[in-house]
Parts: structure tokens; sequence; C-alpha cells
């Protein structure tokens, strides 16, 4: 269900991540992020609620210490995001609407998933070299401070610059069509499922080690030998036990159906069918296959991209974004600051090689 709304209102709005940092680079258009802003905002204070709450554990299952790796796998995600022409969940709610790229970009997701499987070992040296010198989660555990008094902080420079760019109409979009909802809207009530996702799950969206468990699903039986030689594919990163209650569920990359396809799975195909529902409802869900060969690639290549620098990050810009900031997780925002030079990076890429004549 809420990932059927999340699929739904990102179709209605076109509330694409990888949009709102492409457009800042190439168009010079803030309108998109202040909208992140916005559902930052929201998300701050109504987290911080739950946690004093006691009903759910803060820091969220996954997140850990920051890394060097985190800004780096920021930066890679950047330059995929905007080759594949949108995330790990812009992906998803586009492959809903029929759209062909959306399928190459998820084909692409899943054979980076898998083949950073054979790199782990060197990876894990380099994390470790990377490392940073702190066991702090997140900024009030690393400052020695309470959270609600940083949130509350934040509360107070975020709300009112949020509630100008509403006044001023630098949120809205001009000439919109029948059906249409303003990214605003899309940000309120993706942070408001954000929150549900929190009280009913035990942790925000994330669907990135989903696509790891799709290549191993298709691994396993076509190459057994080398599956069970990867080391990468026997991690149980996730354990925890569910707010509603009931034991402790684990689950991992593998291609085992345990508490990671218990949790994501049904999001993945929630967001496709929810976007579906909306284009169908539209008229407008159908399929071109007829693509510019440079299109083609770009899609393969920035879904591949996205699946390795998901696993290196690790988790992808939804996670980061409207899981991790709200938290205060210290990787989330070296993931960010990584995000925005591989954006950039990501759209010369695009107009140069991808799209050169436009």
């Amino acid at each position: 269900m809420l990932g059927a709304l999340s699929g739904f209102l990102m179709h209605r709005s076109d509330y694409c991540v990888a949009g709102m940092f492409r457009d800042l680079f190439l168009f010079r258009s803030t309108r998109m992020l202040k909208t992140l802003m916005l559902l930052i905002a929201v998300s701050l204070p109504l987290f911080e609620l739950i946690r004093l709450t006691g009903f759910v554990a803060v820091p969220f299952p996954f997140f850990g210490p920051p890394s060097l790796t985190n800004l780096l796998g920021g930066f890679l995600f950047g330059i995929g995001m905007v080759l594949a022409g949108g995330c790990v969940v812009g992906t998803l709610y586009r492959l809903g609407s029929g759209s062909f790229p959306g399928l190459l970009a998820f084909l692409g997701l899943v054979a980076g998933s898998t083949f950073f499987a054979g790199l782990y070992p060197q990876w894990t040296l380099v994390s470790r070299a990377l490392a940073l010198p702190t066991k702090a989660v997140t900024l009030p555990q690393l400052l020695g401070l309470p959270p609600w008094l940083l949130v509350s902080l934040l509360v107070l420079v975020l709300f009112p610059l949020s509630w100008r760019w509403f006044r001023d109409g630098s949120m809205l979009r001009g000439s919109v069509v029948d059906g249409y909802l303003q990214p605003w809207q899309a940000a309120l009530g993706l942070a408001l499922i954000g929150g549900a996702s929190i009280l009913l799950v035990g942790m925000p969206m994330g669907i990135t080690t989903s696509y790891a468990k799709f290549g191993a699903m298709l691994l396993h039986p076509l190459a057994p030998e080398y599956y069970a030689s990867l080391k990468y594919f026997q991690l149980v990163p996730l354990r925890y036990t569910p707010p509603l209650g009931g034991n402790v569920i684990s689950g991992g990359p593998g291609f085992e159906l345990d508490a990671v396809a218990l949790v994501q799975f049904p999001l993945i195909l929630g967001i496709i069918a929810g976007s579906a529902w909306s284009a169908i409802r539209l008229g407008e869900w159908r399929l071109h296959f007829q693509l510019p060969w440079r299109q083609v690639v770009s899609a393969v290549l920035g879904g591949l991209i996205m699946g390795l620098a998901s696993r290196m990050a690790p988790a992808c810009n939804i996670w980061h974004l409207f899981g991790g900031l709200p938290i205060l997780a210290l990787q989330s925002f070296l993931f960010l600051a990584g995000l925005f030079p591989g954006a950039w990076l990501g759209g010369v890429l695009l107009t140069r090689l991808v799209m050169p004549r436009y």
C-alpha cells in the first residue's frame, strides 16, 4: 500500500530526485530541490516524534558509522541517476508507466548490484581504509546533544524558508495538465508515507538490497558454484524486531526469501503498480521501443553505475535523503555531499555524449 501510494504520487507529479539535481546544473532550476527541502522539513519533527515514543529504534537498521565510502558512493550514484534518467525509485515509477528506458535502467541496476558481489572482498579493504574515526551514527550522537534540540533548530529555519518559497510561487509549476499534482503536494505526501513506513515496518523506504537479491536469484541456479564462492551473498545485514511485534527477523542480499524480500519486494511491486494505475487512469500508459542508441546505452550504463554505487554507499538516494537526513544520519550527509558533484558530472556527460545535438 505504501509503495502504491508512492508510485501514484511520483507519477502524478513527476517527482524525480534525479531531475532535482540534474535541473540544478543544466537549467539553474531549484524548484524541485526546494520541494525536497520541504519534505525533509516535515519529516524531521515527524520522525523525531516517533523516536520519542520509543515505538521504533532510531537509528534505523542498515545505518552505521560514517565513512568516506558514503561520499564516493554518493558521487557515483549522482552520475548514474542522471545518465539513467531517474534514480532507483524514479526508474520504478517510470517503468510502471510504460517507460522502456525505465526497464533498461532497472536491468542495469540488477546487473550492477550483482557485479558488486564479485568486488566485495576488495571493497571491504577500501571501506576500512576510508572509515572515519568515530562510532557515532547520527549528528546528535557525534555532538553529544539531544536529537530534539537539533531538530527544533532546523525546523525553525526550514519551515519559514519553505513558507516563503510557497508564497512567492517558486515551488509551484505553472501550465499543468489535468490530473497533475504539484511537486510540493507530492513532497508532503511522501513525508507522511515515510512516517507511516517507520511506524509499520520499522524503517524508512528502501529497496536497493533487493536489486542484488534479484541478481542472486538469477545467478544461483545458473552458476551455483560461483554463487557459493561470493561472500557478499552470505551476508545478513538486516536483523531487527518489527515494531508491530513478533520475533527477530533477518535477511540479506542472498537469493533466499527472507526479511529483505518481505520488506522490499512488496514496496517495489507497489511503486510499479501505483504508477501503472495512475498512467492508465490518465490514458497515458504506452510502451515505446524505438529509442536512439545513445539513450539505450545511457539508460543501461546509468543503471549499472547506480547499482554499483548503491552497494558501495551503501543504499540509495531515497534511503538517505528521505530517511537518513531526517534523523541527521552522518552517512546521509556524506552521501548528499557526493551526490551534488556526481550529478554535475552526469549532466556534463549527458549533454556532451548522450544528446550533444540538443
